[in-house]
């Protein structure tokens, strides 16, 4: 695996999280290469779907431990009946001790599924972070905007980009005409000073952040600003890089860096209704798989009080 670009989401917690899992997503990624299958889409869905089925076991145990709770419930209210409103510390350990044994007794934790959502939580957010930043993890996806030859020389895109005199302004320009935040925290305001203060490979990784992107419309020649005009003397290798994101970026017809209402936007303008359908769906659809997610979280049907081990 190629080495992680410097961008790679670097958090005490998730970041080596997210690196191993950036490693897994690379070799996924590399394995549907050699079948000739280069798609990062298809290798998201892939992706998920291990990811998923290694913490299916962990989901299991929540659901377990919901419909356990909910049988032993009135078992728990009883205990809370039979002590009512004594709040001596005798009454107290009494309840806690044969609260334990009714736990005991449907081999659960009092915990629940607490520890299975504590240990879920960081890798479904690492996941995010792989997602959000593909080139810092896939190394053939970085590859299409640049390599490095062994005298420290950059070829490709952000190569040619950064020889063309006055990058850093057309850069920033860029930013600004397509509305671009990347992953690594570069944004209007501090694009200017964050790449006149990087060399070297640092400053080639955050300029692929930058490219990476552009919504498909900066790669249009026909629109004001794109990179085309910004950058005519790279023709060449722009239109190499777009071969290549064509060829790895696109699922069912969508660039996957556009966000819904960029490809809504592009794709009324193009009268490209079938776009604009697909590019709504996926709104709809995330808030469906959403609620369908809260809805099968294990949760306890609790009587509420303030002893309630539970709550």
């Amino acid at each position: 695996m190629s080495d992680m670009l410097l961008t790679a989401y670097n958090g005490a917690i998730l970041g080596p999280i997210a690196k191993v899992l950036g490693w897994v997503m690379n070799g996924i990624y590399a394995l549907m290469s050699m079948i000739g299958i280069e798609n990062v889409g298809l290798s998201i869905i892939i992706f998920t779907i291990v990811i998923y089925a290694i913490l299916f076991p962990l989901t299991y145990k929540q659901q377990k431990f919901s419909k356990l709770s909910q049988k032993m419930q009135p078992e728990l209210n009883a205990v809370r009946e039979k002590y009512g409103n004594r709040k001596d510390q005798e009454a107290m350990m009494a309840m806690n001790e044969e609260t334990q044994r009714i736990y005991q007794k449907y081999g659960v934790s009092p915990m629940g599924s607490c520890v299975q959502m504590l240990i879920q939580m960081p890798l479904l957010f690492a996941l995010y972070r792989v997602f959000y930043n593909i080139p810092a993890y896939i190394g053939s996806v970085r590859d299409s905007f640049y390599t490095i030859s062994g005298n420290e020389t950059f070829h490709g895109l952000v190569g040619g980009i950064m020889n063309t005199d006055g990058f850093v302004k057309k850069v920033s320009d860029l930013m600004t005409k397509f509305n671009v935040v990347t992953s690594s925290g570069l944004n209007i305001k501090n694009v200017a000073d964050t790449l006149n203060g990087a060399s070297g490979k640092d400053l080639a990784n955050y300029i692929t952040d930058i490219v990476y992107k552009l919504p498909s419309t900066a790669w249009d020649k026909s629109v004001d600003g794109s990179i085309f005009q910004q950058f005519p003397s790279l023709t060449d290798q722009i239109n190499s890089t777009m071969h290549d994101m064509n060829h790895f970026n696109y699922f069912l017809g969508l660039n996957i860096s556009d966000t819904p209402w960029a490809i809504i936007k592009s794709s009324m303008e193009g009268h490209a209704w079938l776009l604009v359908i697909l590019a709504v769906l996926i709104p709809v659809l995330s808030y469906i798989t959403q609620v369908i997610n809260i809805k099968l979280m294990p949760t306890a049907a609790t009587a509420g009080g303030e002893n309630d081990q539970v709550a």
